[in-house]
């Protein structure tokens, strides 16, 4: 067995047999793909364990070095989310009627038929807003490079909205752009930059969503052929 010179620990993950492995592979897809983006929330509460749960998820994705740069601010309070929307309401209105998004742009919203009314927001128990760290404060006071960092803040939030959808709760990835009023708002350094804003709640009962299809396989796959 190969010596280390740092701390590593027997890794022993669960093995299946080919039939137990597809099947359970089939039921996972089949779960994630009733998944949707929403924007009709109830405004029933929801326990604030599921949304550390759905942060503790977060925290197990692989990350550049292992220095997982994110940052979840979680934000129950009115006022608070009354001010994110307010915010986030006046930049959209510069994007949708003010000619930030261009026509082709708004083309490919047209079938989701988007607004810059964030009602939602004010709406859900609970907003999240995941922050990227581009470095990290350290106790000394100095700052640490962080690597990766938007692609490990990326899979960390994929596994987010994941649990969120395992326990019955519904979001959607809301990006405002700019989102700079986000850092001001939940009072973050400057180490750290908005990246996604999650409303958080159980969908509306008269909740509809848009008629649209994935990918397929075969789309969404590029099978590279063997070197002759």
């Amino acid at each position: 067995m190969r010596q280390h010179t740092h701390p590593f620990v027997p890794y022993r993950p669960d093995r299946y047999d080919e039939a137990e492995a597809v099947r359970r592979g089939k039921d996972f897809v089949s779960f994630l793909d009733r998944r949707r983006s929403v924007r009709s929330f109830s405004d029933e509460p929801v326990p604030h364990a599921c949304v550390d749960l759905a942060i503790a998820a977060a925290n197990t994705a692989p990350s550049g070095a292992h220095l997982q740069p994110w940052r979840f601010a979680v934000i129950g309070d009115a006022e608070t989310k009354h001010r994110i929307r307010v915010a986030a309401e006046a930049e959209e209105r510069v994007n949708y009627e003010g000619g930030r998004i261009p026509p082709e742009w708004r083309a490919a919203l047209a079938r989701l038929e988007t607004s810059a009314d964030k009602g939602y927001l004010d709406v859900v128990p609970w907003i999240v807003v995941s922050f990227a760290e581009k470095s990290t404060a350290m106790p000394d006071g100095s700052l640490r490079k962080n690597y990766y960092v938007n692609e490990s803040v990326g899979i960390a939030c994929g596994l987010f909205i994941a649990a969120l959808h395992a326990m019955g709760l519904s979001t959607l990835t809301h990006t405002p752009n700019p989102m700079g009023f986000l850092t001001e708002i939940c009072e973050r350094p400057g180490n750290e930059r908005p990246y996604i804003l999650f409303p958080i709640g159980y969908a509306a009962a008269d909740c509809e969503v848009p008629d649209l299809a994935r990918k397929s396989l075969a789309e969404a796959t590029a099978e590279i052929p063997a070197t002759p």
